[in-house]
């Protein structure tokens, strides 16, 4: 019997178990498979408080990690396939074994969708990005690519031409799917330019970005334009799959939570970019991990006296 178990094992995850377990609550922390959450596949992080070098994001889950294990969780590295909430204790299966605890802190994150081009895998941290906040400093004064028509990609284009010398937004269709303010905001900024009616075919460049080959869907030619980073912005899933029907989700699938962390379920509670689908950054998951470890401690005080 764990007094908390965590799912996940990001930025959330650890900064979870290293409170919950400061506070002196048997923790269990279900890692997953492949542990570490977004940052492992982040290359340069400038912009977490405290590494004024800044720091690879696999050294700095690591890091992380090894912080956490300082205060004594247990860490397994299976993925969870099931949970019940429907009574306490909580049980929450992963690997085909089944645990029990009091409380359960939800870390599982969100993953970026991505077009799915060998291009775009080889050039991931080398110049394609799926967050303008986190990268776009380094295109300085540079040329950039944001590819998508939401609300997210009018976002991450308005952000980017604040830094960069020009964002040219790509888009399947002839007009945006993001909401009409934000439409205003990206057509009025000229900075901004706009590829219409175009996929990008290939990520172009030797070590790193050079541009992008688009098709154009209703010509079927193709194009080239430079640029020396490109943003995918066509949207986040979160990993909650495994959720349906055991807490409420949104339309989304983002976990919602109702006060602070916690949700529908007295006694679960969510962190991190699996309830966040405004700032998703590294910073702002640790402190939500912080807040869903203090919120379960005083759950377990209230409800299970010493």
């Amino acid at each position: 019997m764990h007094d908390v178990i965590i799912i996940g094992s990001g930025s959330a995850g650890y900064t979870a178990a290293i409170y919950a377990c400061r506070a002196g609550r048997k923790t269990l922390v279900l890692a997953g498979s492949i542990p570490g959450g977004q940052l492992m596949i982040t290359s340069d992080v400038e912009n977490f408080p405290g590494f004024p070098e800044g720091v690879l994001g696999p050294e700095l889950m690591e890091k992380l990690r090894r912080q956490a294990e300082k205060f004594g969780p247990e860490i397994i590295y299976d993925d969870v396939s099931f949970v019940d909430f429907s009574s306490r204790p909580f049980k929450v299966v992963a690997g085909g074994k089944s645990y029990e605890g009091k409380s359960v802190i939800i870390a599982t994150g969100a993953n970026a969708k991505w077009l799915g081009l060998p291009s775009e895998t080889k050039f991931r941290g080398r110049g394609v990005s799926s967050c303008a906040t986190c990268d776009g400093f380094f295109f300085k004064g540079k040329d950039v690519v944001t590819v998508g028509g939401g609300d997210t990609a009018m976002e991450e284009a308005n952000f980017l031409a604040n830094i960069t010398n020009s964002v040219t937004v790509v888009h399947r269709r002839d007009t945006l799917r993001a909401s009409k303010i934000m439409q205003e905001r990206a057509t009025a900024n000229p900075k901004i330019h706009f590829v219409w009616d175009s996929a990008v075919k290939e990520i172009t460049g030797d070590d790193k970005v050079t541009g992008v080959r688009l098709h154009n869907l209703k010509s079927g030619k193709d194009s080239h334009v430079n640029a020396d980073g490109v943003f995918i912005a066509i949207g986040y899933e979160p990993n909650t799959g495994f959720l349906k029907g055991k807490v409420d989700l949104d339309s989304q699938g983002y976990v919602v939570t109702r006060k602070d962390t916690e949700t529908n379920v007295p006694g679960v509670f969510a962190a991190g970019d699996v309830r966040d689908h405004k700032y998703r950054q590294a910073v702002t998951a640790a402190a939500d991990g912080c807040m869903a470890a203090i919120d379960a401690d005083r759950f377990l005080t209230e409800h299970y006296k010493a």
